[in-house]
């Protein structure tokens, strides 16, 4: 009777453990399913990111603005030539003296005109000796109407007898580059995406966030063409300020 109620026992122990087992099997299996199905649809999200990511446009983008030069800057090279040295200093000296007349009587300040450099030369030629000096004033202003001024009456230093050397024209610069770039960088960038999004329209996508970019350099020239260099021919104050964006932006 005992080993008969004992063995029920057993048979009872035996197939509760089976039937945890089994249920621990197919818990197992449908976690196991699960991670499968999350993982296959991660990976596969993650390939269509990389498809997307390889979907892109590369745009350039133009700001342009015109500007007036802040700074002027003139060095004139002048010389002064005779037999002897003392006779050459005293006329370049004479010619000094008129180059700062004629900028005072343009109404600059005196220490706006400064002597930046002075050289002696000497030659002979069949026994007759030559001395040259050469020497060179240098005008600097932030009124660009006096320079513009004083530009235009610069044969009155030749009627007045100086001998001015080539290349001693006036020259302008734009010292305010740096206020400007935000805004310009931000055109430029404008610019692009208007560029992009006809690219986009054209191939029936949408144009997504910025994937890289490159600002480019600014440039500035004069306006109206850059003629400085040469005695008598002076740079032009009006400038032109250009800067070009390369920009490439994911496509929808």
């Amino acid at each position: 009777m005992s080993e008969e109620v004992s063995d029920n026992r057993n048979h009872s122990w035996l197939g509760r453990l089976t039937a945890n087992q089994g249920r621990a099997w197919l818990a197992g299996t449908g976690l196991l399913a699960a991670g499968l199905i999350v993982g296959g649809y991660l990976m596969g999200d993650g390939l269509v990111r990389m498809k997307q990511a390889d979907r892109a446009v590369t745009v350039r983008g133009l700001a342009e603005r015109d500007v007036t030069a802040d700074l002027a800057t003139w060095t004139i090279a002048y010389s002064a030539a005779a037999g002897d040295l003392q006779s050459a200093q005293a006329k370049a000296d004479g010619d000094t003296r008129a180059i700062q007349t004629f900028f005072t009587s343009l109404g600059f300040d005196a220490d706006a005109i400064q002597p930046t450099g002075a050289n002696v030369t000497q030659y002979t030629n069949d026994g007759i000796t030559t001395f040259t000096v050469k020497q060179r004033m240098s005008l600097r202003t932030t009124d660009i109407k006096k320079a513009e001024a004083a530009v235009k009456k610069q044969f009155d230093i030749v009627k007045s007898g100086v001998q001015i050397e080539e290349g001693s024209g006036m020259s302008y610069t734009f010292t305010k580059l740096n206020s400007i770039k935000p805004e310009m960088i931000a055109q430029a960038t404008k610019d692009a995406r208007k560029s992009a999004e006809q690219f986009a329209q054209d191939s029936g996508t949408g144009v997504g966030s910025i994937k890289s970019a490159t600002q480019g350099y600014f440039e500035v020239t004069a306006r109206d063409g850059d003629s400085a260099g040469g005695w008598g021919v002076s740079d032009s104050p009006y400038k032109k300020v250009r800067v070009v964006t390369t920009v490439e932006y994911y496509l929808d």
